[in-house]
């Protein structure tokens, strides 16, 4: 058996979609390194910048900390962790203890908000209307989460918050957007944008890495895994783009990089086609492209059908 294309050692992995072989130690190293090459590339951080990592308490998010605390913190940039607890029983209580070991250990503060304390409900207190709603709980839940993680963040003093999202979730967003005719929306995939209304900027380090990948990091890194999945993560049309793009790759290896490329040739196309002029929500203040955030009209809607069942 031919050995590690990198130290010809015992080859624990192959990469189906470019043939190397490679063996654990120089298959975590390559991550650190495709980690480093896409924040240095999109030029994801900036001097003076206080990095706040998304921490779900996840196998990716958590591997994600723990790769940027390696290539960062000896070049003393600040990383903090932020979590969001949404509020969904027998899931997010696990995750959460599995976010402060690792935060722990690698001694990163670490700042919980919940979206009770912020909204007044949970996400299972949200979604209590389950037959009445027009729109998937990702979907909804993503609004909140948004705001939640900017305000977490913000209260960290970050200047940037690093999200989890690998190669696959870029590329079923992009599909996403074309299905849902959001053409223009396409700009705000840009790595490289930024909305100067918003305070914190967001970036994607692992973007143009495969979710296996991520995963046998995690796994070889001894970062805890999960024992439970969130019990909304099938609902939508993601769900569906998912599937599809796996079907996809198990027949075609590395289809999902020619999509990635594909898609990011589309979208330099469109940067800065999608900017709007930004006012400020009259409930809130928060940043908003109309006079009312998605955020506090999602949560009147929530508002009123609690009232209704009262």
């Amino acid at each position: 058996m031919p050995g590690c294309s990198v130290c010809g050692g015992p080859p624990s992995f192959t990469r189906r979609y470019s043939g190397e072989a490679l063996c654990t130690t120089c298959f975590k190293s390559s991550i650190v390194e495709k980690t480093r090459r896409t924040v240095s590339k999109y030029s994801m951080f900036k001097r003076g910048d206080r990095v706040a990592v998304a921490v779900s308490g996840g196998k990716d998010s958590l591997a994600l900390l723990e790769v940027l605390v390696q290539l960062y913190r000896p070049r003393r940039v600040p990383i903090v962790a932020v979590s969001v607890d949404e509020g969904v029983a027998g899931y997010r209580d696990e995750a959460l203890e599995h976010a402060r070991a690792v935060c722990s250990r690698l001694e990163v503060d670490h700042t919980v908000v919940s979206y009770k304390e912020l909204y007044g409900f949970s996400l299972d207190e949200a979604l209590d209307w389950n037959e009445e709603r027009d729109v998937s709980s990702c979907s909804f839940c993503g609004v909140f989460r948004r705001r939640a993680i900017d305000q977490a963040a913000a209260g960290a003093k970050a200047t940037v918050v690093a999200t989890e999202h690998k190669l696959e979730d870029y590329v079923q967003t992009f599909m996403m957007n074309l299905m849902h005719g959001d053409v223009a929306r396409l700009g705000w995939l840009d790595p490289a944008y930024a909305d100067s209304a918003f305070p914190v900027r967001r970036v994607k380090p692992f973007m143009e890495i495969y979710e296996e990948e991520v995963a046998l990091y995690a796994y070889h890194s001894g970062i805890p895994f999960q024992s439970v999945s969130c019990p909304y993560m099938h609902e939508g049309l993601r769900s569906e783009v998912r599937d599809y793009l796996n079907a996809m790759e198990a027949g075609h290896p590395g289809i999902k990089n020619v999509l990635l490329s594909s898609s990011l040739d589309v979208i330099s196309r469109y940067s800065g086609s999608s900017d709007k002029e930004s006012t400020s929500c009259r409930n809130c203040g928060n940043p908003s492209s109309s006079d009312l955030c998605a955020v506090c009209k999602m949560k009147a809607t929530v508002e009123e059908h609690v009232k209704s069942r009262d």
